[in-house]
């Protein structure tokens, strides 16, 4: 806690400096004029910097001791503060270089509209997608480390940033998903659902010779190491469709509470025991 007060009152003596340069260099414009506008630009940037650095921190400060968040944790509205943070840097950046030459930036929207509005219409999607991204930060309808499916892509999501969503599917493979494409997608949170159910999909010839009570029952009582993480009496499978030469089913359970390294390694083991089961009859 002392280290987090001794940081802040650095970036306010910061602030403090920074304010008496401007107010200097202001007075002295004259001596210095050909240096001015490079020197002033530079202070200016750095004003800004502090003073945004100095709002994003306390924000996220707040937001953490509101949500008890651990400082080495983070999820989607604290990115999202750092995604604002970053784009506010990133357009005190151009404001910066175009001061080192003393253009007004107001002066140059008004004088180069057209090349503005060409400029915004080529930028078009980069700028949807940031504006997507902030919107799904702040949203409450996914957070970072939620088990997710969006559009045909399922798994965890382990980044919200300006541009795209991380998910971290089944396979350990990362996706680079656009937010542009997230924020118009449907997506399942599964995280969220009160009812934490699995479904494993698969098809059963009809010369299968198990009956249908005997296989569920054979599943349930080779799941028993995973009892502790199932509901009891959740086991069932459900009849999908019945084809010429086959039946569409699904197996079925309700977790305790979603973990996704436990469902993993109970779907990985139904799956085996289903094939052996077959290969056998």
């Amino acid at each position: 806690m002392v280290v987090v007060v001794v940081r802040y009152i650095l970036r306010f003596l910061l602030l403090a400096v920074l304010l008496f340069v401007r107010k200097i260099l202001d007075a002295n414009k004259v001596p210095i004029d050909h240096l001015y506008f490079f020197l002033h630009s530079i202070v200016e940037f750095l004003i800004l910097l502090t003073i945004v650095n100095i709002v994003a921190a306390l924000l996220i400060m707040v937001y953490r001791l509101r949500k008890n968040i651990p400082y080495k944790f983070t999820d989607n509205v604290i990115n999202g503060i750092n995604n604002l943070y970053y784009l506010i840097v990133t357009f005190g950046v151009i404001m910066m270089i175009l001061g080192f030459w003393g253009i007004d930036f107001k002066s140059l929207l008004t004088s180069l509209s057209i090349v503005a509005a060409a400029i915004a219409i080529i930028s078009k999607d980069y700028v949807s997608g940031i504006i997507s991204g902030i919107i799904i930060s702040f949203s409450k309808e996914i957070n970072i480390d939620d088990y997710v499916k969006i559009g045909e892509n399922k798994g965890k999501i382990l980044d919200i940033n300006l541009s795209k969503t991380t998910l971290l599917n089944d396979d350990d493979d990362i996706i680079y998903l656009p937010n542009e494409k997230v924020y118009m997608s449907e997506i399942i949170n599964y995280t969220k659902k009160e009812i934490k159910k699995v479904s494993i999909d698969f098809e059963l010839g009809i010369k299968y010779h198990t009956t249908i009570e005997q296989l569920e029952n054979s599943l349930a009582e080779s799941l028993k190491d995973f009892h502790q993480y199932i509901e009891p009496n959740s086991f069932n499978i459900k009849i999908v469709d019945v084809y010429h030469e086959y039946l569409s089913l699904k197996f079925q359970y309700k977790l305790t509470e979603v973990n996704r390294e436990i469902e993993r390694l109970i779907r990985k083991k139904t799956i085996r025991l289903i094939a052996n089961s077959i290969k056998d009859s």
